[in-house]
């Protein structure tokens, strides 16, 4: 009897936009691949769970509602008489649905603590390229696009802009997951009033108010969610502990961590030595690691491991203060002698504990205008097509400093 060929077209339930559809059996078989499940283990937020209880959604999540918005773009702009290809579509659905799949456990943490100068978007190329080799060069279109070398700008844009679709899952999930409604944008409508001129993707002008509203949202979950006080305090936290980690390593010490999570410790990654055999080891990389890691170290001898460590178990953050000027010298040394009384490490040890920071946001960059289409067929920048003043005011990058501390 012949064996019955699996469905691969199947659909799947998600919580803001309802039934989402797999268009095709190749798009099926990525999602089943090893290297796209890890993103089930790859949460969406970092440590924004510490501040807001719901925000456990993963980036697996943000990758499937990405692929549903693009399904929707596609349509409009094809109603709209916007040629786009059915290998044009794919490549588009290809690039959205991997465009996270380079990211680290917690997300960003990893960057800036056990791999060197290369970022998530570079990996994401290298599991492309993998997996394009895998499946027969059947991703060769989705990798141009998502690298920007594609000759059509405008799909291109899709995957990459100040409007594009990952910005537009992200920022209604998240405010979705965390219950910061003011994130909550409508990108049923800011889709439905796409087109594309000049090989530019740009806005309907009835759509403007809400391009408006979504930079302002973006401005605000910005303030009040990924640059919210707590959850920066928890990243640092995390970074200085996988840094501390590392540099214990890199002495020879003995630290318990999962294979993978080892091989990072203790070899010294970066872009020049990013090998397929790295690859391999960062696809089996992800929170689970890190967390079961953190809870063993609390018990190591070393002070500021099992101090760090104990401190992001039991949420027992550093204090934060946030502030438009530079912290001065003197506010710093004075809580470094205050923290060296408390406890028995060395002045150098003390930069885990006590440290400053610059953060900046800015809502919206002239460098890539997001264009609003006239009636006369004109484009015009947003902040300039805007009556709203405060448009403008977006332009300007807002610089903050941060002065973390334990209590």
């Amino acid at each position: 009897m012949k064996k019955k060929a699996p469905n691969k077209l199947k659909i799947l339930n998600d919580p803001i936009y309802g039934f989402i559809q797999i268009p095709n059996s190749l798009i099926f078989d990525i999602i089943e691949h090893p290297y796209f499940q890890r993103l089930r283990r790859i949460s969406q937020m970092g440590l924004s769970n510490l501040v807001y209880p719901g925000a456990n959604h993963t980036r697996f999540h943000h990758a499937l509602g990405c692929i549903h918005l693009m399904q929707k773009a596609i349509r409009v702009l094809r109603f709209k008489q916007v040629e786009i290809s059915k290998d044009e579509e794919n490549g588009l659905l290809i690039a959205i649905l991997l465009h996270d799949i380079g990211h680290g456990a917690f997300s960003h943490a990893l960057e800036h603590s056990i791999v060197d100068n290369i970022s998530h978007e570079e990996i994401s190329l290298k599991f492309m390229k993998k997996l394009n080799k895998e499946f027969d060069n059947k991703l060769s279109l989705a990798i141009e696009i998502f690298e920007g070398k594609y000759h059509r700008k405008f799909l291109c844009q899709l995957i990459s802009s100040q409007l594009d679709i990952d910005r537009l899952d992200y920022l209604r999930r998240d405010s979705f997951y965390t219950g910061v409604t003011e994130g909550n944008i409508s990108s049923d409508r800011l889709i439905a009033m796409m087109n594309v001129k000049n090989d530019e993707l740009v806005i309907e002008q009835k759509g403007i108010y809400s391009v408006e509203k979504f930079l302002i949202a973006r401005r605000l979950m910005y303030w009040q969610v990924y640059l919210h006080k707590t959850g920066l305090v928890a990243e640092n936290m995390l970074v200085n502990v996988l840094k501390r980690a590392k540099e214990l390593a890199n002495k020879g010490e003995e630290l318990f961590a999962t294979k993978p999570l080892k091989y990072f410790l203790y070899n010294q990654i970066n872009e020049e030595n990013f090998s397929d055999e790295t690859l391999k080891m960062f696809s089996k990389l992800d929170d689970y690691d890190i967390l079961s890691a953190i809870k063993e170290w609390i018990h190591h001898p070393d002070k500021v491991l099992s101090l760090l460590s104990e401190m992001i178990i039991n949420r027992k953050l550093f204090r934060i203060e946030i502030q438009k000027e530079e912290i001065s010298k003197e506010k710093q040394e004075k809580k470094k002698t205050k923290f060296l009384e408390k406890i028995n490490i060395s002045e150098k040890e003390v930069n885990y504990f006590v440290f400053t920071q610059k953060i900046s946001n800015q809502a919206y960059s002239l460098e890539k205008p997001i264009f609003i289409l006239n009636k006369k067929g004109k484009l015009i920048d947003i902040s300039k097509a805007s009556d709203q003043l405060n448009l403008q005011a977006l332009t300007k990058p807002v610089i903050k400093h941060i002065f973390c501390y334990p209590k």
